[in-house]
């Protein structure tokens, strides 16, 4: 049963569990090096012992990803929130601009990265959902080469790879497929960008490589955290299951100022819980790493939320909106839950975990480009300048960089 404590115990639950990368990175150390050394060879043997691949290779071909038996259903709902996706993405997508500044003229160029790959899990739950996530802002912000990587051949993940024009899929996972894309082999190319959630395993893969690669960021469980002074219970405690059951180490909390409330919850959560099919995993989760937190007010709620930077964080209304300084993603109001934002509602799914959101929000168009400064200045313009440029490369001890400009002015 979920736990109902007082603001003043939630130090603890705000603490998450140290992941044990540790632990994982002393797995997978040899498996990076393997495929650093060997490449296909190592990626092969791993691909067959870990992913069951029994195919020649880990590329899949296009005949069997435009094969994929979707149903009408299925097809529409891909179609529904790839147009959202696709919406969102096109509003993140910065613009390139030159403006005429004190003589000179000043801009930024807007390129796209050359190759980028998508992990996407198809362990107990195949996510078709992440290739949306992943594929559609980089297709938006124009990357030429976009590589998948799932190690279980999954229907919906090979046919909503199809659908979107995606080519370059590779039945692989765990952390030979991050290394791969990492150091490129002859069958799969080197990628400048990873993004895509995982399990430990592929994060401390992520975590090892971000110096040779681009990640997105290192993922851990994922959470919900829920603000409501009077909300529904119903709803409340299908958001906190809805988070529960990706996972054991998963967590979902709710900060509310009734006490009414969270007995409503608790018992709507045994209701709820009672007809789930992903029970098992749900209740795990509700009953290690889930509470209720009765707290003196919406303010003090806040701040909570902000102490705890959530992946997700469910408001009651707009009011709070200008107090959350640290979150993945916001849902507001009764008819915004968290699930509409895993699917089809826009914005991203791939979101900061483990208080990562106190630094960076979601995957977005802006994590599959560059942008480039640009400036163009005339001679009166670095004559203006000439005296600050030279005294600050004097100051550091520069004195080449101190006569590139004084050179011009003679």
């Amino acid at each position: 049963m979920i736990r109902i404590i007082d603001s003043k115990d939630a130090g603890r639950l705000l603490k998450r569990r140290a992941a044990r990368f540790g632990e994982a990175e002393a797995i997978v150390r040899p498996i990076l090096d393997a495929v650093r050394e060997r490449g296909d060879r190592a990626l092969m043997e791993y691909a067959r012992q870990f992913d069951g691949l029994t195919r020649k290779s880990v590329r899949v071909p296009e005949r069997e990803l435009a094969a994929a038996p979707l149903s009408a259903e299925f097809r529409a709902a891909v179609e529904t929130a790839a147009a959202n996706i696709r919406r969102y993405a096109e509003l993140q997508m910065p613009r390139e601009w030159t403006k005429p500044v004190a003589g000179a003229r000043l801009g930024q160029l807007v390129r796209p990265l050359d190759t980028v790959a998508a992990y996407i899990p198809s362990g107990r739950y195949p996510l078709p959902s992440t290739i949306l996530m992943t594929v559609v802002p980089a297709q938006v912000a124009g990357v030429p080469n976009i590589c998948i990587a799932s190690p279980k051949p999954v229907a919906e993940v090979f046919g909503t790879a199809a659908m979107l024009g995606v080519t370059n899929v590779f039945q692989m996972g765990g952390a030979q497929a991050i290394a791969a894309f990492a150091y490129g082999t002859r069958t799969v190319p080197r990628a400048d960008r990873i993004v895509g959630p995982g399990n430990i395993y592929v994060a401390a893969a992520k975590k090892l490589l971000a110096g040779e690669v681009g990640i997105d960021f290192v993922a851990g469980p994922t959470e919900i955290l829920i603000i409501s002074a009077d909300g529904d219970p119903r709803h409340l405690a299908a958001d906190m299951l809805a988070q529960a059951e990706h996972d054991v180490d998963a967590s979902a909390v709710l900060l509310t100022t009734s006490k009414r409330l969270a007995a409503a919850v608790v018992r709507e959560v045994e209701r709820q819980l009672a007809t789930l099919s992903t029970a098992a995993v749900a209740r795990a989760s509700i009953a290690r790493n889930s509470a209720i937190v009765i707290v003196r007010s919406l303010d003090e709620a806040v701040e909570l939320s902000n102490r705890f930077a959530p992946e997700h964080l469910s408001l009651p209304d707009r009011s709070l909106l200008p107090g959350i300084r640290h979150a993945g993603s916001v849902f507001v109001g009764p008819y915004s839950p968290e699930a509409a934002g895993d699917y089809a509602s826009g914005p991203n799914h791939v979101l900061p975990t483990s208080g990562a959101a106190r630094v960076r929000g979601g995957l977005s168009v802006t994590d599959f480009v560059k942008v480039i400064s640009v400036q163009e200045l005339t001679e009166r313009s670095l004559r203006a300048l000439a005296p600050a440029i030279t005294t600050l490369a004097r100051a550091e001890g520069l004195e080449a960089h101190a006569r590139s400009v004084e050179v011009r002015s003679r």
